[in-house]
């Protein structure tokens, strides 16, 4: 199978990257995509993230934090 890199920042970062390894520019290929997978597959969500800040530290939600703002806040905030 062929990938044709016409890109030249492409070929450039992969060149790269394959020096900085010590291995052929395919291998450097085959990392990169394995490293950018794994990236995307243990990617917090925007929920995960704030909910990990917040016992990081130490913040604990008030119950009116948790309740949706109205939309009268949405609508000042745009301007309407």
């Amino acid at each position: 199978m062929t990938i044709n890199v016409t890109n030249k920042e492409a070929d450039t970062l992969t060149r790269k990257l394959a020096e900085m390894e010590g291995v052929g520019v395919t291998e450097a290929i085959v990392i990169a995509m394995r490293e950018a997978l794994e990236r995307r597959r243990n990617k917090e969500t925007p929920v995960e993230t704030a909910a990990r800040l917040r016992a990081e530290f130490g913040i604990q939600l008030s119950e009116s934090a948790r309740k949706p703002l109205p939309r009268s806040v949405y609508d000042e905030l745009s301007g309407e």
